[in-house]
């Protein structure tokens, strides 16, 4: 049986230091935020498909 090696490619954006606090909300609102869309698109196929069904 072979090993199989698995190599990460890591890319570092910015600094290794701890993001701050203000960096910390940033990231927080923006992925809240996109999350938020995603699911309101979700939400829109799913309503599309139940009318659909209906017809």
């Amino acid at each position: 049986m072979k090993n199989k090696i698995e190599e990460l490619a890591v890319d570092f954006i910015g600094e290794q230091e701890k993001l701050t606090q203000e960096e910390e909300n940033a990231l927080r609102e923006y992925f809240k935020k996109r999350s938020e869309s995603k699911n309101k698109t979700l939400l829109k196929i799913s309503k599309r498909a139940v009318k659909k069904a209906k017809v």
